[in-house]
């Protein structure tokens, strides 16, 4: 009687351990008795600096940089005959972004304010937060990527402040059915210039 009760026992605990010693994680319930969801994926844009040109170098800190600064949108590189959601251009005019929905759109890295002295890279982050869904802050300090040129040819900062970040985060958790993945159209469609 105590050798089938004994081996029962046994039987039960490898049964319970086998994921343990198998390498299977088991999770938890937080002690406040609340189920912990997984994050969403990132929402992934591709880009296409080709036609950059001088300032391609500039485009990829900008992309890194917002990667750096947010987990729900994440910027890519197109592959090879891939058609990408953003299209960057440089030309000598003004420095602008023509969003056509969150995510979408064609930025151009101006010669004329490179030419004035302005920072390539704030430039294309700046640029590239139009895209992400973020209006031009001017005037504005120096600490506000969307305050642009209003921030003075001093003003190198190419990173979004928190407010910035929690808006575009907002954006892009909001600004995407879980279902479709499909983009709902900006708030406005007319070149921003920054």
């Amino acid at each position: 009687m105590h050798v089938r009760t004994l081996t029962g026992g046994l039987a039960a605990a490898l049964l319970l351990s086998l994921p343990l010693l198998s390498g299977q994680a088991v999770a938890a319930e937080p002690s406040g008795g609340t189920t912990l969801l997984p994050l969403p994926a990132a929402r992934v844009l591709t880009y296409d600096a080709s036609g950059s040109v001088e300032f391609a170098s500039a485009v990829d800190r900008g992309a890194a940089i917002w990667n750096e600064s947010v987990d729900g949108v994440e910027l890519r590189p197109a592959a090879s005959g891939q058609r990408a959601n953003i299209r960057i251009l440089a030309d000598n005019g003004w420095p602008r972004a023509l969003p056509t929905s969150l995510g979408n759109g064609t930025v151009y890295i101006g010669r004329q304010a490179v030419n004035q002295g302005y920072n390539t890279v704030r430039i294309s982050s700046h640029e590239l937060g139009h895209i992400l869904g973020l209006p031009d802050r001017k005037p504005g300090p120096c600490s506000s990527l969307m305050s642009g040129s209003s921030a003075g040819v001093p003003c190198t900062n190419p990173y979004p402040n928190a407010a910035e970040r929690a808006e575009v985060e907002d954006n892009f958790s909001a600004g995407f059915s879980a279902a479709s993945r499909a983009p709902v159209p900006a708030p406005r469609a007319a070149t921003v210039e920054g």
